[in-house]
């Protein structure tokens, strides 16, 4: 199935499809790492797929996370916490969406959020998570948006598929997507 001498991760922005992703990996077959610390809600209403209710950043940057227990399944961790992560072996399903869909679902989500600073916040954040991706000579990604896999579910799961050298149930795995929680597109 996955490797087991490998540590595969999706990653990305908060409110960038990291979810959605880990869903549709989740039906499609694959080992997933996660736990019910972070139930459903009307924000995700399918699930957050998180492991230690989201707190692994924490746990990484104070190196109380160990990622060998997690080897050859796949875990969600957002892109602040690429940077912490030890030496390893990574395979990361990077997911990349329009800042301003990803502010608009924060603030529907959290409240009232000052959008301007927060812009330049997230276009930093994701600036530095790929290169950190594209500096690190033991890590390999990909990068998906979250648009094509709402639009084109089925080429996008083949293409992250054939990135994690995986066979995975495509049908099962694009059942995950429904395009009525796409609720923050912006037009293009």
């Amino acid at each position: 199935m996955l490797d087991s001498n490998v540590n595969y991760i999706v990653s990305g922005l908060e409110r960038s499809g990291t979810s959605v992703m880990m869903q549709m990996l989740h039906n499609g077959g694959l080992p997933m790492a996660y736990d019910d610390s972070r139930p459903p809600d009307e924000h995700n209403p399918r699930g957050y797929f998180e492991l230690a209710g989201g707190r692994i950043i924490s746990r990484l940057m104070d190196g109380t996370f160990d990622m060998a227990p997690h080897k050859g399944q796949i875990i969600k961790i957002t892109a602040y916490g690429l940077k912490f992560l030890p030496q390893g072996d990574y395979k990361i399903v990077y997911m990349q969406r329009d800042v301003d869909e990803v502010l608009d679902s924060m603030q529907k989500m959290g409240g009232r959020i000052d959008k301007a600073k927060e812009r330049i916040l997230l276009t930093k954040l994701n600036k530095l998570s790929l290169e950190v991706m594209e500096s690190r000579g033991d890590m390999e990604y990909v990068t998906v948006n979250y648009r094509d896999v709402i639009d084109r579910p089925k080429k996008e799961m083949e293409k992250v598929g054939r990135f994690l050298g995986a066979e995975l149930d495509k049908e099962a795995a694009i059942g995950a997507v429904d395009s009525e929680l796409y609720r923050n597109r912006s037009p293009q």
